[in-house]
């Protein structure tokens, strides 16, 4: 029988599952597309970004993934065009064929036509960009040591983290724990800077989608921890330093990490139509592209309704495009095999954000209820741990979180890149496609 070629454009949760689950599969080669030749993992990017976790322990090359799977290929390169009346993709490094064509492209940073922020916030969905923030972090406080200008001072010791989603939360919190814990051994210069944190938000709460519980113990938690919170305060330029809201008001600052918002990408080739709020591409309950034969889509690239549990579409989260890429694996080897595929429902286990050191909320679905504090953070690394996607990632970052955790914090002080004069070059502008 003829082998099925199917590419995968998109290396994250929902492309790398779907992958290694038609590992040695027979009548199956899949080739899989990303422009980075490894995998990362996503939700510890912001451990990444204020030196808690080497890059190596959240990432891993594709290559080395794909060893003992003769079936499995990768490629480098981006998207440029899909061809679906060819069956093929134009790729930046040439073209490939296939019989089937799946989209796990994700998303990148939305910045919401705001040009000023998405040239000089600080965003943070990739390995570039996590590295780029911490050499950002860590150069201002270099910085601070040797200037002069109270104003630029005064400036410095602001830090504004705009969203007060998970990611926001969770920056947020690592900061804070770095202030209180580890700053003053580091830095000793700095003993005498006050160094302020604030986290704002459009949304009425820290956490929208989490539960009022887990709303209310985050918010306390991280005021607790020092961090000023400001609800209510919807974003809208960034210039001359000052992050301005539509309210009028400002804050004086040097840096604002942007974890306000994601939108997906749109593709030459594939139907405008198809496109949803966020660039969310519509499929139906098998991931199949409406209006197409044999292209599909999984991960937040995707939204679907038919889930009676999600009518609105699924939540753009690891634990639903891991799942989305499973299945959709086994409906491939069911249409390959003249089976019936089947339909997509996603198994809730709960949502969980860590705040800071033994800090957590988790809102769990079976049984229905909410954790808080050491329990639920516990059950945070638990989880996290095991979703990384190879054993050298598991043992390297527990082996960090657990010298962080009895040493009172650890911080990795590396400033990488070309210096010139004693200075980083310029670190903003970190928007990728």
């Amino acid at each position: 029988m003829k082998e099925k070629k199917i590419v995968i454009i998109g290396g994250g949760f929902a492309g790398i599952n779907l992958a290694k689950h038609l590992g040695n599969k027979e009548g199956i080669h899949v080739t899989l597309v990303d422009k980075n030749n490894y995998n990362f993992f996503t939700p510890l990017l912001y451990q990444v970004s204020t030196g808690m976790l080497d890059v190596s322990s959240i990432t891993i090359p594709f290559r080395t993934l794909f060893k003992d799977k003769k079936n499995l290929r990768y490629r480098l390169g981006k998207l440029v065009e899909v061809k679906p009346e060819e069956n093929r993709v134009i790729l930046s490094t040439g073209e490939l064929e296939y019989d089937y064509l799946v989209m796990a492209t994700g998303t990148k940073s939305n910045f919401f036509g705001m040009k000023n922020i998405e040239e000089n916030a600080l965003p943070m969905k990739s390995i570039n960009q996590a590295v780029k923030l911490r050499n950002y972090l860590l150069r201002e406080a270099e910085r601070s040591i040797y200037t002069k200008d109270e104003v630029e001072k005064r400036k410095m010791g602001n830090i504004v983290i705009s969203g007060a989603g998970p990611s926001g939360v969770e920056v947020a919190g690592m900061l804070a724990e770095m202030r209180n814990n580890v700053l003053n051994d580091i830095y000793p210069e700095l003993k005498s800077e006050k160094l302020n944190i604030y986290l704002v938000d459009g949304a009425t709460a820290v956490l929208p989608p989490m539960s009022e519980k887990s709303q209310k113990y985050s918010q306390k938690t991280l005021e607790n921890m020092g961090i000023i919170v400001k609800l209510n305060k919807m974003v809208s330029d960034y210039k001359d330093d000052k992050v301005i809201f539509k309210d009028g008001d400002s804050i004086e600052t040097k840096t604002l990490i942007w974890t306000a918002g994601v939108t997906g990408m749109r593709f030459d080739g594939l139907p405008e139509d198809n496109y949803e709020k966020g660039n969310r591409l519509r499929v139906n309950e098998y991931f199949k592209l409406e209006n197409t034969d044999n292209i599909y889509v999984i991960g937040d690239a995707s939204v679907l309704y038919s889930d009676p549990d999600f009518p609105k579409g699924h939540p753009q989260l690891a634990s639903v495009a891991t799942q989305q890429g499973k299945v959709l694996a086994d409906n491939f080897e069911a249409i390959i095999n003249n089976k019936k595929p089947k339909p997509f429902t996603y198994n809730d286990k709960g949502t969980m954000a860590i705040i800071g050191r033994s800090k957590a909320v988790a809102d769990l679905t079976t049984p229905k209820k909410t954790i808080t504090g050491w329990f639920a953070w516990f059950a945070w690394l638990f989880v996290h741990l095991f979703l990384l996607i190879n054993y050298r990632n598991r043992i390297s970052t527990m082996w960090n979180w657990t010298t962080a955790y009895l040493s009172k914090g650890q911080a990795n002080g590396l400033l990488i890149g070309k210096t010139a004069n004693g200075s980083m070059p310029e670190l903003k502008k970190q928007t990728e496609v």
